[in-house]
């Protein structure tokens, strides 16, 4: 006989948590008011809604309970509600408040060179808890799947999942694709050098003189000359002079590119206001941040639509 696994386990417990603890159906809602024609001070003592029932309201929670649709929680359900609400609110709060700072106070290019694994762990964590209690709340809370579609709490809790899912979807694509192709590109030397740029009015100041860098440019790249005896004083055969681009040049020397290339490349030579383009990868994370980060906005919204309007 196998041993069952801890994914077993855990999907066992949550079974038996769901069977136990939660209700199945109805939740009091200000589309019980519209039902019955009544404001909720009718069936509330609070005039508000929830808490205590006055006379009015407990006949219509009964005959719900007749019909199946609800019954009273007990304090241990209650406690256990309470704990699985919490536990989605705070893992809320942790994840939001993460996009939050990280995408408007350090900006999305604090990891566009590679995600870090401490707020990586932290999203995924905070996802996994989102969803486990989202699912068990809802079934505490959902009738029957008509409510996604006939309520008002049915239908924004539809569009808050909707939203949920789409930012794990794009949790999943930066962590499978995008994350390994930013680490990459952070390790690679030549990565790293094309991240240094270099423009011809910078260059013109390595000339290899009064004890300055020696560099010039050659075919895009940037190459340092400074230790090389035939460099001396910034000045090759007194021909050629460091701090330009002297592609062209090489037609002129007797030797062939291979001595060139030997040289230390430093950086890649551009243009004034020369912006490289993005790989595709990199574009899409930053369109993935900016996304979560107005979608983190539009859920608030969504919850404050659910509460308060």
């Amino acid at each position: 006989m196998t041993r069952p696994t801890s994914a077993t386990t855990l999907a066992v417990t949550t079974a038996i948590l769901v069977l136990l603890f939660f209700a199945a159906p109805l939740s009091a809602t200000p589309d019980y008011a519209r039902q019955t024609g009544k404001e909720c001070g009718y069936c509330h003592v609070d005039t508000v809604g929830g808490g205590a029932l006055t006379p009015e309201g407990e006949h219509f929670f009964s005959e719900l309970k007749t019909k199946g649709q609800a019954r009273k929680l007990s304090t241990p359900q209650h406690v256990i509600r309470l704990l699985v609400g919490y536990l989605h609110m705070m893992a809320a709060v942790v994840w939001f408040g993460t996009i939050m700072y990280v995408h408007i106070l350090l900006k999305p290019a604090y990891a566009s060179k590679g995600l870090p694994r401490g707020e990586l762990r932290l999203g995924w964590l905070s996802m996994i808890v989102i969803a486990v209690t989202g699912i068990l709340l809802t079934v505490a809370r959902v009738p029957n799947l008509a409510t996604f579609t006939t309520t008002k709490f049915g239908i924004l809790l539809a569009v808050k999942i909707a939203l949920f899912l789409v930012m794990v979807a794009s949790a999943l694509i930066t962590t499978i694709y995008i994350g390994p192709r930013l680490r990459k590109k952070l390790k690679s030397p030549v990565a790293a050098l094309l991240s240094h740029e270099i423009t011809p009015e910078q260059l013109s100041h390595f000339d290899g003189k009064e004890g300055r860098p020696a560099y010039f440019a050659y075919k895009g790249l940037v190459y340092d000359a400074t230790a090389s005896r035939l460099w001396k004083n910034g000045a090759h055969m007194v021909k050629h002079h460091a701090g330009s681009d002297l592609t062209g040049a090489l037609s002129l020397a007797p030797h062939k590119e291979d001595k060139v290339l030997a040289l230390p490349q430093i950086g890649m030579l551009v243009t004034e206001g020369h912006k490289p383009k993005r790989p595709f990868h990199e574009r899409l994370f930053y369109f993935f941040a900016y996304m979560n980060l107005a979608l983190v906005f539009v859920i608030i919204f969504v919850i404050s639509l659910w509460r308060w309007w």
